[in-house]
């Protein structure tokens, strides 16, 4: 049976007859989930969220009132063919929020699990979304954004579509993202520039005080340093052997879009300071 036996679905709710409603579900009035949609065990509609289409939900999902799940992408490429939403478990969509399926068929947008979505945004096409993360109110991600896990996006923030933002890093509010946004530091300016470590994310993510040095060393290597850029990184790789350098050493040679850093840093020119 699609809908399980333990489910509380309010009678003005409209459930198409093959979505699947798991158990201890609760439908709240005037919602709306169409064919093609599976919502997990535990989870929380309140009333007028909308769910379209081929939209799967894992457990314990709370989406609050007036969120759509599922829209068709803003893209003007987009032809109207299959493609998915698929959202983990244990996530929270507040109000107000739009979250588009892929643009080409069969392509997927993704978010994880236990992530905390404030009032009133946009996450866009074929964007993904690690676990645990903070996206705050009013803020917009474009299509083909990726976020890594435990980043905090503040309010306002502005993602321009193919960015990417690392692990723990935090966006301050009202930020123009238009560059790749390394992890573990914290973000401010019109145009996203760095201004330290994030260390209230370091700390609260249990990272040792001897971890904490090391990044710090990392980014006055990659942003204090004077170095260009690959000199910068090849010291980071000598000088900062743990994982957490690691990874932010792949996340700046994987970047496609160039991170942010200032313009003419380290003798380049404007046109290669991003690369």
């Amino acid at each position: 049976m699609p809908v399980d036996i333990t489910a509380q679905i309010a009678p003005t709710a409209r459930i198409h007859p093959e979505a699947v409603i798991g158990p201890g579900c609760r439908i709240g009035e005037f919602v709306v989930v169409e064919q093609d949609v599976s919502i997990g065990a535990g989870c929380v509609l309140e009333p007028y969220v909308m769910v379209k289409r081929w939209t799967t939900l894992g457990e314990r999902n709370e989406i609050s009132a007036g969120t759509v799940l599922g829209t068709d992408p803003l893209d003007k490429n987009f032809s109207g063919e299959r493609s998915y939403l698929r959202i983990g478990s244990g996530n929270k969509i507040r109000e107000h929020w739009t979250v588009s399926r892929g643009t080409a068929p069969e392509s997927v947008t993704e978010i994880g699990d236990d992530n905390f979505v404030m009032t009133g945004g946009h996450i866009a096409h074929n964007a993904k979304v690690g676990n645990r993360t903070v996206i705050a109110s009013c803020t917009l991600v474009a299509g083909y954004v990726e976020v890594e896990d435990q980043a905090f996006i503040s309010g306002g923030v502005v993602v321009h579509q193919f960015s990417k933002i690392g692990r723990l890093a935090m966006i301050g509010g009202n930020v123009r993202v238009n560059r790749d946004v390394p992890p573990y530091f914290l973000y401010a300016a019109f145009n996203v520039a760095p201004v330290g470590l994030n260390m209230v994310g370091l700390r609260r993510a249990g990272f040792t005080a001897e971890q904490v040095r090391e990044l710090k060393r990392a980014y006055k290597l990659l942003y204090r340093s004077g170095l260009k850029l690959e000199e910068a990184l090849r010291r980071i790789e000598a000088e900062c052997p743990g994982e957490h350098a690691r990874h932010l050493v792949a996340f700046v040679r994987s970047s496609k879009r160039g991170i942010c850093r200032p313009a003419g840093f380290g003798g380049e020119s404007a046109a290669l300071a991003s690369i």
